[in-house]
């Protein structure tokens, strides 16, 4: 009961972080004038301090058990990879005209789905679960997309029009109503089937990536036989890569319209803590006997339901709110309890790695 506790307790101090990481990072990037590279680069950068240099320190001073080896480095390398590409790939479905408000529950309602599957994969437990179990994971997916759709949404304020844009309206409503009826959208408004399929995948590769992130961290720190903070590091490493380097090449050969402001590198920094601590806490609970395949699924039913409060919170104008909201709400919660209780155990740890007991020595004869 004491592990479960402190399973709890890291996997709802992931669900808080990760929820708190886009608004933070969106206003990094408005404070860096909309830019879409530079808030990242500065994600990279807070994993770097506290994934790779203070865990390293740390490491080095204290010391753990386990220990570095190919294997656990590469499976933690590549946790980190996925789940930094997946963010990239956010970005690029959101600047590619999709809507947040479908783009996001997509992927959250689909990076559990593809957790649990490769969870089971892995493990080998999916003879092992029952309806109730798929019936909870159901039920964190619904709400989570519930609370994403029916989220209370900002009013724009009336401004009063200025007198050259009245003017051109009146002057585009004369122009229209000269022409005949049924004609097109404006140029501005068409969204083609190319740039539906370029949200789709990038929608897709978003949730296969961060629902694959737990199971493969899961796997790395199981390598390294339980360590903590060498899978971080492996973690934080991967994000110097994606984060960094990446976004600053992308950066200069592409060109971005925003600039860096100490603001925005506060609030992105902050972002990038949010999501590091995040990070952290996905691995302490795999620490203290969780499994991926109902830490990730809390984690995915509980950060959407962070985010929305903080909307809710930082927003100074808002629609009425939904009863709808509050049903999503209710219903990931009963879920992700669900999902708790009624999880595939599997054989338990110690057991399978206990090495065999020594046979007992023939009795000597005797004299």
């Amino acid at each position: 009961m004491k592990n479960l506790s402190y399973v709890l307790l890291f996997t709802a101090m992931t669900a808080i972080s990760w929820g708190v990481y886009g608004p933070l990072l969106s206003i990094g990037g408005k404070e860096m004038g909309g830019s879409h590279w530079l808030p990242f680069v500065f994600v990279g950068v807070a994993y770097f301090l506290i994934a790779v240099l203070a865990t390293t320190a740390l490491l080095v001073w204290r010391g753990e058990p386990g220990n570095w080896n190919s294997h656990g480095i590469l499976w933690s390398f590549l946790a980190g990879v996925v789940t930094a590409v997946g963010a990239l790939s956010l970005i690029l479905a959101l600047t590619n005209k999709g809507n947040p408000i479908y783009v996001m529950p997509l992927v959250f309602g689909g990076a559990p789905v593809f957790n649990t599957l490769l969870a089971m994969w892995i493990s080998k437990t999916y003879r092992e679960t029952g309806p109730l179990f798929y019936a909870g994971l159901i039920l964190v997916i619904a709400g989570a997309v519930a609370v994403l759709v029916f989220k209370p949404h900002e009013m724009a304020s009336p401004v009063a029009p200025q007198p050259a844009v009245a003017e051109q309206a009146a002057a585009t409503t004369q122009s229209a109503a000269t022409e005949p009826t049924g004609v097109t959208a404006q140029p501005g408004n068409k969204f083609g089937l190319t740039a539906l399929l370029l949200i789709s995948a990038f929608i897709g590769l978003t949730a296969i990536c961060w629902g694959c992130y737990g199971p493969l961290l899961h796997k790395g720190q199981t390598f390294m036989h339980g360590s903590r903070m060498r899978p971080f590091i492996c973690v934080g490493m991967a994000y110097v890569v994606v984060a960094i380097v990446a976004p600053l090449i992308f950066w200069t050969a592409l060109g971005d319209h925003g600039q860096i402001s100490a603001r925005g590198v506060l609030w992105s920094l902050a972002g990038g803590t949010a999501g590091a601590l995040g990070s952290l806490g996905v691995i302490l609970a795999f620490t203290f006997g969780g499994k991926p395949i109902y830490v990730m699924p809390l984690v995915f039913g509980g950060a959407p339901v962070v985010n929305t409060f903080i909307s809710i919170a930082t927003a100074k104008q808002l629609s009425s709110i939904s009863p709808f909201f509050y049903a999503g709400l209710i219903v990931v919660i009963a879920g992700a309890v669900s999902v708790l209780i009624f999880a595939p155990r599997g054989a338990p740890a110690h057991a399978a790695s206990a090495p065999p007991a020594p046979a007992k020595p023939a009795p000597s004869p005797a004299p």
